[in-house]
């Protein structure tokens, strides 16, 4: 399932990629105010919760199709949550960049783009998207993109979240 995931994530990335160029959407973040804290709003409580916000699973379907993610994001805060996390990848778990621009008007939670990232035009889209970190899932990743999309975060101010599940992933 994640090779189909991954392959089908380059054929979106690569099918938008010619429309703008990394050079382009880091000038773009440039005059950005600066991301929320995700690592200190995770490790400033003894207990830090980060609530998802998921209209589909590719194992369930269906979750909520009328989502509110700005209705769901503000329940979430009132409710203790240190972070939000908002599926933005279209296909698999119907996300949008939609979702996570609405959840982080909405609330004043550090939210975290979850999507399968592999190009650093989608580290940048995410930032412009109001994304404050986005996730890294190191089994899909390269040992120097993981480094370069990691650099390119810490660059931008913005969170890193590496999902591992290995020993060879957390090596990497």
């Amino acid at each position: 399932f994640l090779r189909r995931v991954v392959e089908v994530t380059y054929q979106r990335i690569h099918s938008r990629g010619c429309q703008r160029p990394v050079a382009e959407l880091e000038m773009l973040t440039a005059d950005m105010e600066p991301p929320r804290d995700f690592a200190t709003a995770l490790t400033s409580v003894p207990f830090a919760l980060i609530a998802e916000i998921k209209r589909a699973s590719p194992s369930k379907g269906w979750l909520r199709q009328d989502l509110d993610a700005a209705a769901l994001a503000r329940s979430y805060q009132a409710g203790g949550a240190a972070a939000l996390s908002v599926l933005t990848e279209p296909i698999f778990f119907r996300g949008s960049p939609e979702d996570l621009v609405l959840a982080r008007r909405a609330t004043s939670l550090p939210v975290l783009c979850k999507d399968f990232i592999l190009d650093p035009r989608q580290v940048y889209e995410a930032r412009l998207w109001g994304a404050d970190a986005v996730l890294l899932i190191a089994a899909i990743l390269y040992p120097e993109d993981l480094a370069e999309l990691i650099g390119i975060c810490q660059e931008q101010s913005m969170g890193a979240l590496v999902e591992v599940h290995s020993q060879e992933d957390l090596d990497m």
